[in-house]
């Protein structure tokens, strides 16, 4: 189901750092790379998330409680 994956990427935008850095940097890209692994999502989804504004993904990835925050220690924080 897509609004799942909808609901996971968003999650995964939040929680992960080194996935929302590279989303940050080029969210087509990211949502490129996932879709080609195999997640399923439909144009209009995609173009919604491709527009996230990254500042308030950001702002709201900042009040996520870090322990269930995925931590990159490659590329630090974003």
């Amino acid at each position: 189901m897509s609004q799942r994956n909808v609901e996971t990427l968003i999650g995964r935008i939040v929680t992960d750092e080194a996935f929302r850095r590279i989303f940050s940097k080029d969210p087509v890209g990211a949502l490129t790379e996932v879709t080609a692994r195999g997640v399923d999502l439909t144009p209009p989804e995609l173009r919604a998330l491709a527009s996230l504004d990254t500042r308030l993904v950001r702002m709201l990835a900042d009040t996520i409680d870090p322990r269930i925050q995925k931590v990159d220690l490659r590329g630090g924080r974003t």
